[in-house]
């Protein structure tokens, strides 16, 4: 059975699934408004689906253009724009941010007051702690050479990024890396590899263990 707060905001078109939680005061299907010197596409929205069983929590605003799966959380007062693709059991944590033109993978979890920028990409079972900050833009608003160049980092598969860090424009962190705390990523990271600092360097691989289907510690083949 879907639960609507009396208090929601849901926007006419909005596509709701069975079993979805949508609390006070939260906002479904908002069309974005842009300023004039916003480089965000102008168009008129589909409207937003969310997929059964998702639970949008008080505060929290998803817009019109977006595609949420099923058994999502999305936080209190978080935010996901348009034109974004968030695949099934993901958690966008409380106060949370994921800009528009973003892609999310299955079982991801981005903790609170993260930020996702625009033009980003996590694949499935990605990690991001709180308060991790992403960028797209390293000429920061200025020129007209940046628009071509405009992109978020490409977070592979089962990727973990520490509290607080900060990854740069278009970097590619590999599958199953570990970013440490603070550390900030000027560039690639090779999949396994552990790095920390400012600017981020390898210390060493992810332990076998800690890899996504390796048995539980103790555990012994037959």
């Amino acid at each position: 059975m879907t639960q609507i707060a009396a208090t929601a905001v849901v926007y006419p078109g909005t596509v709701i699934g069975d079993g979805c939680v949508v609390g006070d005061y939260a906002v479904l299907g908002k069309q974005p408004a842009l300023s004039p010197r916003s480089t965000a596409a102008r168009e008129e929205l589909p409207p937003l689906e969310l997929g059964p069983g998702t639970i949008v929590s008080a505060g929290a605003i998803v817009f019109a253009g977006t595609r949420i799966g099923e058994r999502v959380i999305v936080g209190d007062q978080a935010c996901v724009r348009e034109r974004c693709e968030i695949g099934d059991d993901v958690v966008v944590g409380r106060g949370s941010l994921v800009e528009n033109d973003t892609t999310i993978g299955a079982l991801t979890k981005i903790q609170a007051n993260a930020y996702v920028t625009a033009y980003s990409t996590l694949e499935d079972e990605v990690f991001i702690a709180p308060g991790v900050i992403t960028t797209n833009d390293n000429f920061m608003g200025r020129t007209e050479k940046r628009h071509e160049l405009r992109r978020g980092p490409t977070i592979r598969r089962g990727a973990r990024i520490g509290g607080g860090a900060v990854l740069c424009p278009a970097v590619e962190i590999g599958e199953e890396a570990y970013v440490g705390a603070g550390a900030v990523v000027v560039g690639d990271v090779p999949a396994g590899a552990v790095v920390v600092g400012n600017p981020a360097r390898q210390i060493r691989e992810v332990a076998t263990d800690e890899l996504l289907g390796a048995p539980p510690a103790g555990a012994s083949g037959t």
